[in-house]
């Protein structure tokens, strides 16, 4: 038996796109601001006990961003030890379908940027990355391979 599943710290997440406002058909992503951490990440959080990953993801981007979303194809998971223990985090890439932000104590601010710049805004490496594997699941998308 696997020792570390009783205290792994499982969350889910997502990449929160939209198609650009400016016409150029390009697509933007969400960011959001914790003051907590002083950092800037895609929407995540910790699952509720027995909670499946997916509606856990839906969950936490509508807590922290105020948007609703449609969840699309998986993204790479994080793994990573916080606090000597070692954390899960699912990803999924989720284009958003509506909503409006409003600041919280868990998330201050919400910031939608072309992929280079969010990937320079983004405080974790691992968070850039996953905007890479984000950009790939689109274009597998769009080209249908």
């Amino acid at each position: 038996m696997d020792d570390t599943a009783d205290t792994t710290i499982r969350a889910a997440g997502c990449v929160l796109w939209r198609r650009s406002p400016h016409g150029d058909e390009g697509v933007e992503i969400c960011l959001v601001h914790r003051p907590r951490y002083d950092d800037w990440s895609h929407p995540k959080g910790k699952l509720k006990h027995g909670e499946d990953p997916r509606v856990g993801a839906l969950r936490e981007v509508l807590e922290e961003t105020g948007m609703t979303c449609a969840l699309g194809p998986a993204l790479p998971t994080a793994h990573y030890p916080v606090d000597g223990r070692p954390k899960e985090v699912r990803y999924w890439a989720a284009e958003a379908t509506g909503g409006v932000f409003a600041p919280s104590h868990e998330v201050d601010r919400l910031l939608w940027l072309p992929p280079p710049a969010a990937r320079a805004w983004l405080t974790q490496a691992r968070d850039r990355d996953l905007v890479m594997d984000f950009l790939k699941a689109l274009h597998r998308a769009d080209t249908g391979s």
